[in-house]
């Protein structure tokens, strides 16, 4: 048995997406699947700032990527949001302030029902818990998980718009974030009454360290395949 660490990538079935965006843009991405098995669910991953370095492979994405088709059984969806750059390379279009992104979700969304993937869950970190609350309501998207929300571009039309929907809506917030911590989280997210926002000690809005990442990959399994929580911190295969 090998412990899971920062670097681990475990085995699954990965392959280079393009989306293709009702405005004519095309977004590089990538899809990991599991390796023995259909996907249980499927997480849709939203990236940070990409003016502040954010992109597809930002390290809690990456990790959800290369941990969780293995130990959860979930399809994990990444990509590079308009203008954005990571080694994937660059998708076409220009940063939108958030605005036309939506195009962008839309796209993202429209490849996994294309391709069949289960019960899309909407992943987003900072910048991308805006584009999930903003433009997440679509009618395939089972819920949304957002991770260091700052609650800036999205506001409290969106948050009315979730809690009239009724669909679920987690906030993992980090003690010492730089835009939102959990006292006042509680408040905002009040506007959704089925919001369940978490606190978590010690963190920050980067949520750097594994103990952290292993926070927060729990947490999305317990909300999306919770027959999988809590997962291994070790694995019995050689990593690939």
């Amino acid at each position: 048995m090998a412990e899971i660490r920062a670097a681990t990538v475990l085995p699954a079935r990965r392959e280079e997406i393009t989306l293709h965006t009702s405005d004519g843009l095309r977004l590089v991405g990538e899809l990991a699947l599991p390796a023995d098995r259909p996907p249980v669910a499927t997480l849709v991953c939203l990236h940070p700032l990409p003016t502040a370095e954010g992109m597809m492979d930002s390290h809690v994405l990456r990790k959800a990527s290369y941990r969780l088709p293995a130990l959860a059984g979930l399809a994990v969806l990444r990509f590079n949001t308009r203008g954005t750059t990571s080694a994937r390379g660059t998708s076409e279009g220009e940063f939108g302030e958030g605005d036309t992104e939506r195009f962008d979700v839309a796209a993202a969304l429209e490849y996994t029902e294309y391709h069949d993937l289960p019960r899309p869950w909407l992943l987003g970190w900072s910048f991308g818990t805006e584009l999930a609350l903003r433009w997440g309501l679509d009618p395939l998207v089972e819920g949304a998980i957002l991770l260091s929300p700052p609650l800036k571009r999205a506001g409290d039309a969106d948050l009315d718009a979730w809690g009239a929907d009724g669909r679920p809506l987690v906030a993992l917030v980090p003690e010492f974030d730089d835009y939102l911590r959990p006292a006042e989280a509680q408040e905002r997210f009040a506007r959704a009454p089925q919001a369940e926002v978490i606190g978590v000690d010690n963190a920050k809005h980067l949520w750097v360290g594994e103990p952290y990442v292993r926070t927060v990959l729990n947490e999305i399994v317990r909300h999306v395949a919770p027959d999988a929580c809590p997962l291994p911190t070790e694995w019995d295969e050689p990593d690939r």
